[in-house]
C-alpha cells in the first residue's frame, strides 16, 4: 500500500499519526527513507526482545560523545571521519549535532570531542549557538574527570580564527573537564592536518574507553543519533564531478549597480542530490591573464615543474587550476615575506593589527606585483594554500528542474590599485567561464535550513539581494508538493526597475496564490531608504499572529548587517505584541530557534 493511500483504519495508526507520517515521508528521498525504515526496524526490534531502545554500548560503558557544529558542513565531514575512525577501533561512540544535543546531558558524559567552525566576527554556527550560550550560564554542570579534546575549522584571513573552538574549550575546562589532546585550529585548508588531529585524539582517548568496555563486557552496538540527512553521493568536495555549465544569464538590469546572475548547471550523469536549503559547492579557474602576470612579478618559468599535494603538474597550470589567489590571508603574506626577504612585509608579520588592514583591500596578485621578487617555483608553491571551493545556496528544487542545479550568483567587482578586480569563483562564472564548459561541483547538504515536514505549516522568508535564491528553491518545492500552507516572501534591493530578482517567477506565484504575501523593499526608489527590516516592522502585527500559529521564519543573505537588522526588528516585533523586555523577546526568538522554527543561512 503506498503512503498516499494509507488511513488509519487500514494501520495501527491514528489518523494524526498518518498524518505525520506522509509528511515527513514527503522530504525524504528514497536513501533517507530506508535509513529511517531500518532504525525503526532495529528499535522495534530490540523493544521487542528486552524492552529497551539499544545504546551506543551495553551495560554502563560510556561512548566517546562527538558533538560538532556545522555552517557549511566541513565540521560534519570531519566529525563524521572522526566517528568511522573510532568505531574501526571498535570503540563505542556518539556522534550528534550540537543542535540535537541537549545541554543538561553533558553532566553524563565522560568522554567528548567538540568539531566546531567558526564565522562571522569570531560568532558560533547556527546549530552551536544554544550549547555554546549554556555552557556560560550558571546552569552549566560541573565537568570534573570528563575528559575532551577540541577541534576548530576556519579561515585565517578573518581576524577571529577559530575563537569558537577556543571559546568551547575555554568554557569546558572551566567547569573542571579535562583536555587530553591539544586542540587544533585549521584552516581551510584542512584534510591532511584533521586526518592527523583525528589519530592522535583518538589515541588519546582508546586506553580509558577500551578499559572501560572490557570492564562491564560491552558489545559496541553502533547505532545513528540526530537527524537523518540527505542521501550521500560519490562526488564530494575532494572529489567533484564535471558538470556542463548550461546558462549563466544576468539578472539585473543595465543600469544597476549589481551584476546579478542566474546560473544553471547540468548534473546529468551524476549522482547527487539536494534539497531546498542545500548549497553547490564550485571550483573555479583562476585568471590566465593574471597569472601570467604573477609569473612574470617572480621571474618563474611557466613550465617549471612543481608539486601540489602528491600532483606533479607545471606552475602555470597550478596557478590557474589548484592554488588560492585572489583570496588574501596572514599566511601567505609571512610566507612569501621570508622567502623573498622583502621589509616591508616582514615588518607586517610583528604586527597583525598592520597585518589585517594590509591585506584587506588586497588580492594574492597585488601582494606579488607591488613586492615582485625572483622566487623558486616549489617555494611558491608552498607559500600559497590550495584553493577552495566557493559555495552557493542552491536556487532550485530537484523535484522541479531534475538533473539540473541553478544558482544566484552575484559579481564580485571593485576598482582598487588602478585595475578592476573579480572575485575568484564569481569573476570565472560571470566573466571567463563559456557556456558549455566542464565545471567540477559537488552538494553541500544542510540540515539546518530546511522546509517544515508539514506542508500545512506557513513560512516566512527574508532574502533581500542573492539571498533570495533559497527560496526560490524553497517555492519550486512547495509548488510541486502542491503545499497548502502559506507562504510569505520579503524580498529588498535597491531598485525596483533593475534589481527585481526573479521578478516574473515571484508575481506568477502571487497571482496562483502559492505566495500568499510579497513585501519588496527598493532601498533607493525614494529619498528615506527602506529595507526589508523596515517591511517586517510595518507588518508587526502580522508577523506575530503568523510567528504564534507555528510559522517558520527564514534569513538568508549578509552576516553582518542584514541578519542582525532582521533579528532586531523580530526582537521589537516580539516585544511590541507582547509587552515583553527585551529578554524574554529574545528568549521568544531562542525557543523558536531550538524548535527549528527560526533559521538562518547567512554569509
Amino acid at each position: 500500500m503506498l503512503l498516499g493511500q494509507l488511513n488509519a483504519a487500514a494501520s495501527p495508526l491514528t489518523q494524526e499519526q498518518v498524518q505525520k507520517l506522509q509528511g515527513l515521508v514527503a522530504e525524504l528521498n528514497p536513501i533517507q527513507q530506508a535509513w529511517v525504515s531500518g532504525y525503526l526496524a532495529a528499535n522495534a526490534n530490540a523493544s521487542a526482545l528486552g524492552g529497551q531502545t539499544p545504546t551506543a554500548a551495553a551495560g554502563d560503558a560510556a561512548p566517546l560523545t562527538i558533538l560538532y557544529g556545522s555552517q557549511t558542513g566541513n565540521a560534519k565531514g570531519v566529525a563524521t571521519k572522526l566517528k568511522e575512525q573510532a568505531e574501526s577501533r571498535g570503540l563505542a561512540v556518539k556522534l550528534v549535532s550540537m543542535s540535537d544535543y541537549k545541554p543538561t546531558a553533558l553532566k553524563k558524559e565522560k568522554f567528548l570531542t567538540v568539531v566546531v567552525s567558526t564565522y562571522g566576527e569570531g560568532e558560533p554556527p547556527e546549530d552551536a549557538e544554544t550549547l555554546y550560550e549554556f555552557l556560560a550560564t550558571k546552569k552549566a554542570p560541573k565537568l570534573d574527570g570528563v575528559k575532551v579534546a577540541v577541534l576548530g575549522l576556519g579561515d585565517s584571513s578573518y581576524e577571529f580564527f577559530c575563537q569558537t573552538a577556543k571559546d568551547f574549550e575555554a568554557r569546558l575546562n572551566k567547569l573542571g573537564a579535562e583536555t587530553i589532546f591539544q586542540r587544533a585550529d585549521l584552516d581551510v585548508d584542512y584534510d591532511d592536518e584533521a586526518a592527523t588531529w583525528i589519530t592522535g585524539a583518538l589515541d588519546a582517548f582508546e586506553p580509558d574507553l577500551k578499559a572501560q568496555q572490557d570492564a562491564v563486557g560491552g558489545q559496541v552496538v553502533s547505532m545513528p543519533f540526530g537527524a537523518p540527512t540527505a542521501a550521500e553521493s560519490q562526488y564530494t568536495k575532494q572529489n567533484p564531478f564535471a558538470a556542463e555549465l548550461v546558462t549563466v544569464q544576468k539578472i539585473t538590469g543595465r543600469d544597476s549597480t549589481k551584476d546579478v546572475r542566474h546560473v544553471e548547471i547540468s548534473l546529468e550523469g551524476s549522482d547527487i542530490t539536494y534539497l531546498p536549503g542545500d548549497s553547490l559547492g564550485v571550483y573555479f579557474l583562476n585568471d590566465e591573464a593574471r597569472v601570467d602576470e604573477l609569473l612574470t612579478h617572480t621571474q618563474i618559468d611557466a613550465s617549471a615543474q612543481v608539486k601540489v599535494g602528491e600532483e606533479s603538474l607545471s606552475i602555470r597550470d597550478a596557478l590557474i587550476e589548484k592554488l588560492e589567489l585572489t583570496q588574501s590571508y596572514p599566511g601567505f603574506v609571512e610566507k612569501y615575506a621570508v622567502a623573498t626577504g622583502t621589509p616591508e612585509l616582514l615588518k607586517l608579520v610583528e604586527d597583525k593589527a598592520a597585518m589585517r588592514e594590509y591585506i584587506e583591500p588586497r588580492q594574492i596578485f597585488d601582494v606579488v606585483a607591488q613586492n615582485p621578487a625572483k622566487i623558486d617555483a616549489q617555494t611558491l608553491v608552498d607559500c600559497l594554500r590550495k584553493l577552495q571551493a566557493r559555495l552557493y545556496s542552491i536556487a532550485s528544487s530537484q523535484s522541479e528542474v531534475e538533473e539540473e542545479v541553478h544558482l544566484t550568483v552575484g559579481l564580485v567587482e571593485f576598482d582598487a590599485f588602478g585595475s578592476e578586480h573579480l572575485g575568484g569563483c564569481s569573476g570565472y562564472l560571470a566573466r571567463r567561464a563559456e557556456e558549455g564548459c566542464k565545471v567540477k561541483v559537488f552538494s553541500e547538504h544542510n540540515d539546518n535550513f530546511r522546509l517544515p515536514s508539514d506542508d500545512n505549516t506557513p513560512i516566512i522568508m527574508v532574502g533581500p539581494g542573492t539571498g533570495i535564491a533559497p527560496f526560490r528553491a524553497f517555492l519550486q518545492e512547495r509548488d510541486s508538493r502542491e503545499a497548502q500552507g502559506k507562504n510569505w516572501l520579503f524580498f529588498g534591493n535597491p531598485h525596483f526597475t533593475q534589481d527585481f530578482l526573479y521578478q516574473v517567477e515571484i508575481q506568477g506565484y502571487l497571482k496562483s496564490g502559492l505566495l500568499s504575501k510579497v513585501d519588496v523593499a527598493f532601498s533607493r526608489d525614494q529619498a528615506e531608504k527602506v529595507y526589508v527590516q523596515d517591511k517586517l516592522r510595518k507588518n508587526s502585527k502580522e508577523i506575530f499572529e503568523w510567528l504564534e500559529a507555528g510559522a517558520h521564519f527564514y534569513v538568508c543573505g549578509d552576516a553582518n548587517r542584514m541578519a542582525k537588522d532582521v533579528h532586531n526588528a523580530l526582537v521589537d516585533i516580539i516585544s511590541e505584541n507582547t509587552g515583553k523586555s527585551y529578554e524574554d523577546a529574545e528568549q521568544y526568538l531562542k525557543d523558536l530557534r531550538s524548535a527549528n522554527r527560526y533559521q538562518k543561512d547567512v554569509y
